[in-house]
C-alpha cells in the first residue's frame, strides 16, 4: 500500500516507518522538523519526506494513498497547556482538515493516533471505549474532538480508526525523556534518585512505543469490517500500573538509587486504569512484543550504550517542551519562556 505519515519523524514515526518499509509499503513522509536534532540514533526515513505543517498539507500530497496514519500534534499534556489555542489549531482543526482532504482525494484508511488520557480519571475498574470520557487538559479535548467529527465522516468509501494509545515509553531513535517511564529512569541514572512529582499513586496504562507503531501497521493492514470506524485502546490489560511500580522497576535496575517524593506537581488528576479487551477483538492476531519489565531492560542498556548522564537528563534534546518553546515561530506563534 502507499501510506502518508505524519510525524514521522517523532517517538513513534521512526519506527513506524520503519515497520512500513519493513512490510512492503511505500511510505510518504510529513513532518514540520519541529524537533530536528534531537533525535539520538540514525533511523530509517520514508521513501518521500515532506517538510510541512500538518495545518498546510494540500489535497496533491495525500492524493494517491491508500491510507493516511495522522501522528502529528503538540503531543503531550504539559505541551498542549503551553498555548491551548494553538493545540486546538494543530491536534483538532489540522487533523478534521486532513481526514477531510484524505476523504475528498479517495483515500479509503484514515488512521488517527488518539490517547487514553481522554479518560482522564476513572474510580475502582478499568475503562473501556464505550465509558464517559473525561478530558482534564486540551490536549485530551483536541483528541476527543477529532474522533466525534471524523467518525462521521465513514462511510462505505472511507474507514477511519480511532486508536487511543496508552501512555508511551521504551527506546525510539527519537527518544523522549519526557514519558513517565523514561523520565524515572533517566533521573535515576543522572541523579541517584528516581524523582517522583506525585505520591506514586496514580494508575497508568503504559505501551511501548514500538507496539504502538506495530498496531497502526496491523490496523492499516486489517480487514475494512474489523477496523471501520472503530475507537481502539491500545495497550495490554497486564500493562496497567501505578507509578510506584514503575519506580520499582528502575528499583530492580539501579538497586542503589532512592526513591524521592519531589511533590512539585502535586496530586495528580489524571489516575486511569483501561481495558484493552477491544483490541483483541478487532485485532486477534496482534499481541504486544514488549512488557515494562522488558521495555525497560532494553532502554536501559540503551541508556548505557550512550553513556546518559546529568547534561542529558536536564538539557533540550529530549525534551519536547524545551525544544518546542524555543521554536515556536516555524507554528507561527511567537516563541515562548522555557519557564
Amino acid at each position: 500500500m502507499r501510506v502518508f505519515v505524519t510525524g514521522h519523524l517523532g517517538y513513534i514515526g521512526v519506527h513506524l516507518v520503519a515497520l512500513l518499509r519493513q512490510g512492503g509499503h511505500t511510505v510518504t513522509g510529513c513532518d514540520l522538523g519541529l524537533f530536528d536534532g534531537c533525535a539520538w540514533e540514525e533511523f530509517e526515513r520514508p521513501d518521500i519526506e515532506l517538510r510541512k505543517d500538518v495545518r498546510n498539507v494540500t489535497l496533491e500530497d495525500v492524493a494517491g494513498h491508500d491510507c493516511v496514519i495522522h501522528l502529528a500534534a503538540i503531543s503531550n499534556d504539559p505541551m498542549g497547556d503551553v498555548d491551548p489555542t494553538l493545540t486546538i489549531s494543530v491536534n483538532r482543526d489540522g487533523s478534521i482538515r486532513l481526514a477531510e482532504l484524505a476523504k475528498q482525494s479517495g483515500v479509503e484508511r484514515f488512521l488517527f493516533s488518539g490517547s487514553c488520557s481522554v479518560y482522564g480519571k476513572c474510580g475502582d475498574r478499568a475503562l473501556t471505549e464505550d465509558d464517559e470520557l473525561n478530558p482534564l487538559t486540551a490536549y485530551a479535548r483536541s483528541k476527543i474532538d477529532t474522533e466525534e467529527h471524523v467518525s462521521t465522516m465513514a462511510d462505505e468509501t472511507f474507514s477511519p480508526a480511532f486508536l487511543r494509545n496508552a501512555t508511551a515509553y521504551g527506546y525510539s531513535p527519537a527518544l523522549r525523556i519526557d514519558l513517565v517511564a523514561n523520565n524515572l529512569l533517566a533521573s535515576a541514572l543522572s541523579y541517584g534518585e528516581i524523582r517522583i512529582m506525585s505520591d506514586g499513586t496514580p494508575w497508568r496504562p503504559l505501551v511501548h512505543c514500538k507496539d504502538i507503531a506495530r498496531a497502526f501497521v496491523a490496523m492499516l493492514e486489517a480487514p475494512r469490517d474489523a477496523m471501520h470506524n472503530q475507537s481502539v485502546n491500545i495497550g495490554g490489560n497486564d500493562e496497567n500500573y501505578q507509578v510506584s511500580d514503575v519506580a520499582d522497576q528502575v528499583k530492580r535496575l539501579l538497586p542503589d538509587a532512592s526513591v524521592v517524593f519531589t511533590g512539585e506537581a502535586g496530586p495528580d488528576p489524571r489516575d486511569y486504569a483501561v481495558n484493552f479487551d477491544r483490541l483483541s477483538k478487532v485485532l486477534p492476531d496482534f499481541k504486544l512484543e514488549y512488557s515494562l519489565k522488558t521495555g525497560m531492560d532494553e532502554l536501559f542498556a540503551k541508556y548505557k550504550e550512550h553513556g546518559f548522564a546529568r547534561d542529558d537528563f536536564e538539557g533540550a534534546q529530549f525534551v519536547r517542551l524545551r525544544t518546542l518553546v524555543t521554536r515556536m515561530e516555524l507554528l507561527g506563534v511567537e516563541p515562548a519562556n522555557a519557564g
